[in-house]
């Protein structure tokens, strides 16, 4: 296994996922902007995302519960 694998793998086992949604869609999302392995890194990182794309939507996920939302 190369090492750029087993960092995927490491990235995918933490637990929370900022989320950009696709400008056409409330129901796609477009890309995975960050994850994080800590609930406050993750809100940093999903205030930041707000920030940076004020007109899309952002969510901040851990497993499947959406914790924060843009649209609420």
């Amino acid at each position: 296994m190369t090492r750029s694998a087993n960092s995927f793998r490491s990235a995918e086992a933490l637990p929370y996922r900022i989320e950009l949604w696709r400008a056409d869609s409330h129901e796609i999302i477009e890309r995975v902007l960050a994850r994080a392995v800590t609930a406050q890194l993750a809100r940093a990182i999903f205030q930041a995302a707000r920030d940076e794309h004020p007109q899309r939507r952002i969510t901040l996920r851990k497993g499947n519960r959406i914790l924060s939302d843009t649209t609420d």
